[in-house]
Formats: structure tokens, C-alpha cells, sequence
């Protein structure tokens, strides 16, 4: 029982000619769940530029994903506002630059979720914690918070505009 009559992975083989006990998978294979057709779902990027449209509706259903996703992977570092005053900095970690500089507010779709992919500076890749769909989520929620911190006077109901005059 103790060396059964099985071949182990990468186990040499006097059964095949080329001495192997494994098969070399036929050409065009693709394991199973990672077919990636759609480059800008999975890339961030259409052709050789990152991509400056999502490549899914944005709906509320995807920004409150985006939102849970976001407060999970990317507030201890960048704050529940995007604004880099996440809990590392209290720490004395390096500070991250806020959604809201310039900078970031004219950056494509495409760059952000290129940036969670494969990570950028200090900040490490997320590409094998965070799934496509849900880093395209983040971004949708990180354009949310740029536009609540930049939203125009004129974008808000009367009603809520009349409160917010009433806090100041």
C-alpha cells in the first residue's frame, strides 16, 4: 500500500516515449475559469491605453460592492474618503495620495484598476485577492467619492442643498 501503482506529477515514465508520466495539455487549452476574452474586463486597458470606460453598466448594486470592497482592501491605507488618511498613517506609514488631487480625478478608469492589479510604489498588487469585477466595483466607488467632494451646488436637490446651508 505503501508505493500504489499510480504515476505521481512530473514522476518519470517508461510507458511514453518521451519518458514522462504526465501529458502535455492539447494546444488551445484554458483552465477552467480562466478564459480571458474580454481584455478590457481583465486589463484595464483597450489596445495599448488604459481604458476610459468601464466594461459594465455602473449600477447602485455595483457601487455599494465597490463601497464593501473598497472599506475592506482600501481604506486602511487610502481612508474611507479616499482623501490617504487611512489608519497606516497614524501608524507612521508612508501617507498615499488622496483620490481627490488632480491628478487622480483626470486618471482614466483603466489606470486605477491597472494600479490594483499590479500594484504601484509600496502599495502591492491585489489581482489575486481582489476578483476583476470587484477591483472595476472600487473604481466605480472611488469615481463616486472623487464626484461627492467635487459635486457642482447646482447637481443637488434643493431640498438636501437647504440642509447642508442649515449645517454651515
Amino acid at each position: 500500500m505503501h508505493d500504489q501503482a499510480k504515476f505521481e506529477p512530473l514522476e518519470a515514465s517508461d510507458f511514453f516515449g518521451d519518458g514522462l508520466s504526465a501529458r502535455p495539455l492539447p494546444e488551445g487549452t484554458v483552465a477552467r475559469g480562466f478564459l480571458r476574452i474580454d481584455k478590457h474586463l481583465y486589463t484595464g486597458k483597450i489596445g495599448d491605453e488604459f481604458a476610459p470606460t468601464f466594461p459594465f453598466p455602473v449600477t447602485k448594486e455595483v457601487l455599494l460592492r465597490g463601497q464593501n470592497r473598497f472599506n475592506i482592501f482600501c481604506s486602511p491605507c487610502h481612508g474611507e474618503a479616499g482623501n490617504g488618511q487611512g489608519i497606516i498613517v497614524q501608524r507612521g506609514l508612508k501617507h498615499p495620495e488622496s483620490f481627490h488631487s488632480q491628478r487622480l480625478i483626470d486618471s482614466p478608469p483603466g489606470y486605477y484598476f491597472d494600479v490594483m492589479t499590479k500594484g504601484f510604489g509600496v502599495m502591492k498588487p491585489y489581482a489575486s485577492r481582489i476578483k476583476p469585477k470587484d477591483r472595476w466595483a472600487i473604481v466605480g466607488y472611488i469615481r463616486a467619492l472623487q464626484y461627492s467632494q467635487n459635486a457642482p451646488l447646482a447637481d443637488i436637490p434643493s431640498e438636501d442643498r437647504q440642509k447642508l446651508q442649515e449645517l454651515q
